[in-house]
């Protein structure tokens, strides 16, 4: 693979004109495409194979001519102190509400009169006004929520409280100006880690590219896959932070290439040969993950995975591709000031990057800096910091392990207390009017109110299914847990009723969860005697069913996802310890993150620092998502540290210099890159989206607790203690298992070839400035063999 996309580098970097020239097509094409697509509708939420989609598609089916998915909108309103809604001049007002709201709206399909409806509360003093649309609330326009909210505050104006929940008000989500801060904090660390604002824009450039090509296209495929908004928010928020990341570990290669004195096309070539496998496989790892989100059967979730797969992918071409031609456009600006200077003063020291002491003088000689590369000094030079980090850790690998592990183990404990949910209007903040509207009516009509079960009888198979439903809706009547409930509505062949039940409890609630069961309990008891199928649906039961799914779904998706990504990474390190370890490493970082999630999102600690406002459950998707995204970007950091560690010791280091070397090249750059990924995903925090903000809170300290104790900490530590062991691979495996060259091995074999035919047949390992191998390689090689 290295020889290859050396060729494919080298190819960008000399046809850089085309190359980019082809991307800005292909970016005006998606962006053509966006603009002219049709305005995507509310993405439809179904949850195949659970009782309530099973009776929401009943209902559809049996009841005909209800928009089922249509927008609704409950206008409340609460009388004054000592008054009554049914006052003459408050039930007067109330009519003039009922009136507006009818010629509002065009798209309007029915308002319902509460005298008539007996939409009022028992005291009397509160009532709701119940608003149906003909459309969905994502093709509702801004005018026909204005036309109601507008209607509201005329209301307010008769001394009443009035407020409006419902669906009608839910606009498509902002993420406000916090992921251009994002973009913002990630130019001024790739500013400070490259020392050239031609380097530092680089990235940016091409990942902006990137994420405008997916984001266009997903929004052109928005109407005809049924994408809904959040899909395209999620894929640029994945994007940016991989593309980022990804042009970054290439233009660092290409640097450190041409600090080896290489010339540009080839360090160009070299950059993309070995940093591009690396990209290479660690894109894999986040497809993977993404697409495997497809093993939950929930469409929503599968489309969400697979439109945010897609825009990596397109990262990850643009890292191959357009960043060595962007290379080849920038020349040597893409190195600091000082460093083009002291290059210009030196012959010797052109293109070396400022690392003119590499070597120091005696590259050639069959060493570099004294012996070895990354062998504790570099030409002479001091160690950077995060070669002394390796060492420190080396020292006390036993502590820092157990630190580590500790560490992220305490801030798991939340997770344990984990609660999932949907959300609906009693999670917005108490300053919006949809919560408003929500406690009104919790207050006025009881806590289940607002998360009323809709029950289904299908009695279709039985001999007489009026008394079939009769004595099944009898049976519900006396379980406990029931506020209220309405008499049964048939269609009009009469063998299908629906029975709205309002539980006397709130809907997260467990006694509300109990009584759904209960009621399917009950039919199925029934069912033998009477004919007739029971189905609960509505939102609650929807919520509970979602809950179950998920719950369900995890470890299989698990050990999809970790399994693959498993013999993947073994296939990349030729090794079975340093998967294993990887995986391990995953999951301590995912459970932290979701322990810091329910920490702040359900305990609301330091809930005001994140702008949460209002605590509950965590969404019922949130946990599986951000575990198959935080999968893939673990495996990023996995992939960009270790490879280098990997390529070292193919090369003829030993273990613990090995270590040595992969963090003096890699950990500047790893940190540079997280510190990027955090920053992109802290940007989204701002989202008016409550599973946006949510996920971008998760993702963000998910990557920093990956990348700064796992990877940078315990990595380390496991690799010191497993010595040789680490890189064991069974001799019957290392025959199986394809060997990808992703250390540049063959590749340089083949580079030295061409460059000296007359030189030893099979230089192997020989690292850049190097005329051929040590023994150790020899010796390695051989066993390898």
């Amino acid at each position: 693979m290295a020889t290859y996309l050396y060729r494919l580098g080298r190819f960008a970097f000399r046809r850089r004109g085309l190359v980019a020239l082809l991307w800005v097509v292909l970016l005006g094409t998606a962006g053509a495409g966006a603009a002219s697509a049709p305005a995507a509708t509310a993405t439809s939420f179904s949850i195949p194979g659970t009782e309530a989609q099973k009776a929401f598609d009943l209902l559809e089916d049996r009841f005909p001519g209800a928009k089922a998915d249509g927008a609704t909108a409950r206008v409340v309103f609460k009388a004054p102190g000592g008054e009554k809604i049914t006052d003459p001049d408050n039930k007067a007002d109330i009519h003039r509400v009922v009136a507006d709201l009818k010629s509002g709206s065009g798209k309007v399909a029915s308002v319902a009169d509460p005298f008539a409806a007996k939409a009022i509360s028992k005291d009397g003093s509160t009532a709701y006004v119940s608003v149906s649309y003909d459309v969905t609330s994502m093709e509702l326009s801004d005018e026909d929520r204005s036309a109601l909210e507008k209607t509201g505050e005329k209301a307010r104006d008769s001394g009443m409280e009035v407020e409006i929940g419902g669906d009608a008000l839910q606009a498509v989500p902002e993420t406000g100006s916090g992921e251009i801060i994002g973009v913002a904090v990630a130019a001024v660390v790739l500013v400070i880690t490259f020392g050239s604002l031609i380097a530092a824009g680089l990235p940016l450039i091409t990942a902006l590219i990137g994420v405008g090509i997916g984001v266009s296209s997903i929004t052109a495929l928005a109407s005809v896959m049924d994408l809904g908004s959040t899909t395209s928010i999620l894929a640029m928020m994945i994007g940016l932070a991989v593309g980022i990341d990804y042009a970054l570990f290439v233009l660092s290669r290409y640097r450190a290439e041409l600090a080896e004195g290489r010339e540009r096309e080839d360090a160009a070539g070299r950059a993309v040969g070995t940093a591009g496998s690396a990209v290479v496989f660690a894109g894999l790892t986040v497809v993977i993950a993404l697409v495997g989100l497809a093993v939950v059967n929930i469409p929503m979730l599968t489309k969400m995975g697979i439109a945010a797969a897609g825009t990596v992918a397109i990262a990850v071409l643009v890292a191959l591709t357009l960043v060595p031609a962007l290379m080849g456009f920038a020349g040597r600006r893409v190195l600091g000031r000082k460093v083009r200077k002291a290059a210009g003063a030196d012959p010797e020291k052109q293109g070396t990057g400022g690392a003119g002491k590499t070597g120091g003088g005696k590259t050639g000689g069959g060493k570099t800096g004294g012996g070895k590369t990354g062998g504790g000094k570099t030409g002479g030079g001091k160690e950077n910091a995060g070669a002394r980090w390796a060492r420190f850790v080396q020292r006390r690998p036993v502590a820092v392990l157990l630190a580590g592990v500790i560490g992220l183990g305490v801030i798991a404990v939340p997770a344990t207390s984990l609660e999932l949910g949907l959300p609906d209007d009693g999670s917005q903040p108490t300053s919006t009017t949809q919560r408003k509207a929500y406690d009104l009516l919790s207050d006025g009509f009881g806590p289940g109110f607002n998360g009323p079960l809709m029950v289904a009888i299908d009695a279709q198979g039985s001999d007489d299914p009026q008394a079939a439903v009769n004595r099944t809706v009898g049976q519900i009547s006396k379980l406990d847990g029931i506020a209220t409930s309405t008499p049964p509505k048939f269609n009009k062949p009469g063998d299908t009723a629906m029975v709205t039940v309002v539980p006397d409890s709130k809907p997260s609630s467990e006694q509300t969860e109990k009584l759904v069961h209960s009621i399917r309990d009950t039919g199925a008891d029934l069912r033998a005697d009477t004919g007739a199928e029971v189905l609960v649906t509505g939102s609650t039961a929807m919520n509970i069913d979602v809950s179950q799914k998920l719950n369900d779904a995890l470890l299989p998706y698990l050990a999809l996802v970790v399994g693959l990504a498993f013999l993947l990474l073994m296939v990349v390190f030729r090794s079975v310890l340093v998967p294993l370890k990887a995986a391990l490493g995953f999951l301590l970082s995912v459970v932290a993150a979701l322990g810091a999630v329910v920490a702040v999102f359900q305990w609301g600690w330091f809930g005001g620092l994140f702008g949460v406002e209002q605590t509950g459950p965590v969404m019922s998707m949130m946990p599986i998502f951000m575990v198959g995204v935080v999968f893939g970007l673990a495996m990023d950091y996995e992939v960009f540290l270790v490879t280098r560690m990997r390529e070292a010791y193919v090369h003829g280091e030993s273990p613990g210099e090995a270590i040595v070397t992969g963090f003096r090249h890699g950990a500047r750059v790893v940190t540079a890159a997280a510190v990027i990924m955090i920053a992109v995903f802290s940007g989204f925090i701002g989202s008016s989206e409550a599973m946006v903000k949510m996920i971008g809170f998760g993702l963000a300290v998910a990557v920093f607790f990956d990348a700064f104790v796992v990877r940078m900490a315990l990595v380390p530590a496991v690799l010191s203690l497993l010595g040789k062991r680490a890189w064991w691979l069974p001799r019957r495996l290392a025959k199986v298992l394809p060997n990808v060259d992703i250390e540049g091995e063959k590749l340089q074999r083949e580079t030295a070839r061409a460059a000296d035919p007359a030189g030893p047949a099979d230089p192997v390992g020989a690292l850049p400035g190097q005329s051929g191998g040590t023994e150790t390689e020899v010796e390695y090689t051989s066993t390898r063999r």
